[in-house]
């Protein structure tokens, strides 16, 4: 267990130049007492670097300001320092603030030198982009100095990425930076879960036998005013290669709950700035309210043992072609003006098929179809939708309504193609209806689907559905989503089942779980993929918190799809690009097919309701991941 220090704040507004605030404190452990250096506030709201002396690390004395706006880019503040000394020297890395109101273009990092934390020597502009929570690490990794970077603060994701250089004048240079910020991707620590978590170096990562120890900032609904939960959380790293996750904890280890962490100039606020060694417990020093600076103390074998517990070291995302969206609207063609999204795939003979929702300015939807050879590059997109409107229930009734054939999911069973897809006459609840081709007819372009029967039953809300590839025990198996909330399983006799008298019904289903990024609702992604493990099944999730899409994962059992085997805890699939966060409908990835070609999972998507993107990971190691992660 965590706890608290007794005599909590450590650190209080007590001078003029801190009125308003004395908090996010750095801490260095000498060989005689403590030096602190933290960020005061004035009572017009402008920053300054304090410093403080302690001989236990709790009782501060000599306060006195340091480092204050001086140059033309902090001239506006100088905000939450963290203090290294490396060579003699006292490095105080810090938020430096240009412009006011303070906005991403004005919030960069800069660096305070000092021989003796009574003047500062040298002071440097360090990153040219947008960073906070930068950090020297007090140890050299392979010879080379190391800074902890947290860029992108103020354009999130933010990202904690890691510099190595043999100059330490290089960390204020523009012409590292320049070739740094382009590759970032490789230098970063990726301790996000979901794309609306907000991470940030807390603590300098310390040095351990086991790795470098990190207490970073995890902040959830960090997009959602007035949801968002300020977490302390902890990590393990190799010695090497601070890219590499050894371990990490699964919960915040501290969440605001003292009066002096919920009020205050930010309520609900608190920020992990510094931690010490105490022979058998970790000290961690952090922020409180934006107001006071803190202490809590926990046990090494009891962090260790809580970092253990935790199966994942790394939240593993399909990773998306960075050439994405695949396919857009084509204005050449009225009939998918539009949008064109949520695609099913047929892969057969070598050749990728898309099979997509194609929407017309009048907000009628069809289906179009493009053709790859490698997943990625659909050169070849049919000049005509394959797949139209024939029934009335599918016919516009409501000029101005959304109406049509919509979200198809495409199985191949025997010499056939079955597609169910959701059928909309603009007024009346979608139903799932289902038609077929032959197989050869399909790869012929020669586009002569059944007559289409609807299969759920009338004033009934009903979509995502799919059968799965084969039967079970004799039966086919079908997915759905009815009443709009949870995965419902049907078993049918046989595919002439539906005759306007037997409807689909709900004779299992697969359930969402409350307050999640999948709490709302669930619906299949595509058909369940069969594995040795079982039948895997990727599915879209809609959030209770903050109403995106996100992917998820389960495993079900091989002879009996009703029953779970395991689920994933988190999402592998989110909006992260600009064609997935702002379109029709904001915020969604919605897949309706997948492929898998020499052990590679092709899943394709729509974003936004507008794009198609593809995403892929080796099969095996998203079914590895899956059973790391169960909930």
């Amino acid at each position: 267990m965590i706890i608290r220090e007794k005599d909590n704040p450590i650190l209080v507004p007590e001078k003029k130049w801190e009125k308003k605030g004395a908090f996010n404190p750095s801490v260095i452990k000498k060989r005689e007492g403590y030096v602190m250096a933290y960020r005061a506030v004035d009572e017009e709201g402008r920053s300054s670097v304090g410093v403080a002396e302690s001989s236990d690390g709790l009782v501060w004395t000599n306060k006195r300001q340091l480092v204050i706006a001086s140059e033309e880019w902090d001239k506006y503040g100088c905000e939450d320092p963290r203090i290294t000394k490396m060579e003699g020297k006292y490095y105080i890395f810090y938020t430096a603030i240009s412009c006011w109101p303070p906005k991403k273009e004005g919030i960069k990092v800069g660096v305070a030198i000092s021989r003796d934390l009574q003047r500062i020597d040298e002071k440097h502009l360090v990153t040219p982009f947008n960073a906070k929570a930068t950090g020297l690490l007090t140890d050299k990794i392979s010879g080379k100095y190391g800074l902890v970077v947290t860029a992108n603060t103020d354009d999130p994701p933010a990202k904690i990425a890691i510099a190595l250089t043999d100059r330490i004048e290089d960390f204020w240079t523009n012409g590292y930076w320049n070739k740094w910020y382009k590759e970032i991707s490789e230098h970063e620590v990726n301790f996000s879960r979901l794309n609306t978590d907000q991470v940030e170096m807390g603590a300098i990562p310390i040095k351990t036998e086991l790795g470098w120890l990190w207490i970073y900032a995890h902040v959830r609904n960090y997009y959602q005013e007035g949801k968002q939960v300020f977490g302390i959380e902890a990590a393990l790293t190799e010695e090497l290669d601070l890219t590499k996750i050894v371990m990490r904890t699964t919960d915040p280890l501290l969440l605001p709950k003292e009066e002096y962490e919920t009020t205050g100039e930010v309520k609900n606020v608190i920020f992990p700035s510094g931690i010490t060694d105490q022979g058998d417990r970790w000290r961690i020093y952090y922020g409180a309210a934006d107001t006071f600076g803190a202490v809590a103390e926990i046990e090494k074998k009891e962090l260790l043992g809580l970092m253990e517990k935790n199966k994942i070291k790394e939240v593993i995302k399909l990773v998306k072609f960075n050439k994405n969206p695949i396919l857009t609207a084509n204005d050449k063609n009225h009939w998918e003006a539009k949008a064109v999204f949520n695609p099913a795939m047929i892969y057969e003979e070598g050749k990728f098929y898309l099979v997509y929702r194609a929407l017309s300015p009048e907000m009628v939807s069809t289906m179009g179809c493009a053709i790859s050879r490698d997943g990625f590059n659909f050169d070849e997109r049919l000049p005509e939708p394959i797949y139209t409107p024939r029934m009335s229930y599918e016919q516009r009734k409501k000029k101005g309504n959304y109406s049509g054939c919509e979200d198809p999911r495409i199985t191949k069973i025997g010499d056939r193609f079955y597609m169910c897809y959701t059928a909309y006459d603009g007024i009346g609840p979608p139903r799932v209806t289902m038609t077929w081709i032959k197989v050869k007819d399909f790869l012929k372009q020669n586009f002569l689907w059944s007559k289409p029967i609807l299969i759920s039953p009338p004033n009934e809300d009903n979509k995502d559905a799919c059968l799965f590839g084969e039967k079970i025990k004799g039966q086919y198996v079908l997915l759905h989503r009815v009443g709009g909330r949870d995965i419902a399983i049907d078993w049918l006799p046989d595919l002439r089942h539906f005759d306007g008298v037997n409807w689909l019904e709900k004779e299992a289903s697969l359930n969402r779980i409350g307050q999640s990024w999948r709490g709302e609702k669930i619906g299949i992604a595509g058909p369940p993929i069969k594995t040795e493990r079982g039948w895997l099944l990727l599915y879209h999730g809609v959030s209770d918190i903050d109403g995106q899409y996100r992917v998820g994962m389960m495993l079900l059992d091989l002879l009996d799809p009703a029953k779970v085997l395991t689920r994933g805890k988190y999402p592998i699939l989110e909006a992260s690009e600009e064609f997935e966060k702002k379109g029709i409908v904001d915020n969604v990835v919605f897949p309706c097919g997948s492929a898998v070609v020499d052990g590679r999972l092709f899943l394709y998507y729509g974003g936004a309701d507008q794009a198609i993107g593809v995403a892929t990971i080796k099969l095996n190691k998203l079914l590895d991941y899956l059973m790391l992660n169960p909930v």
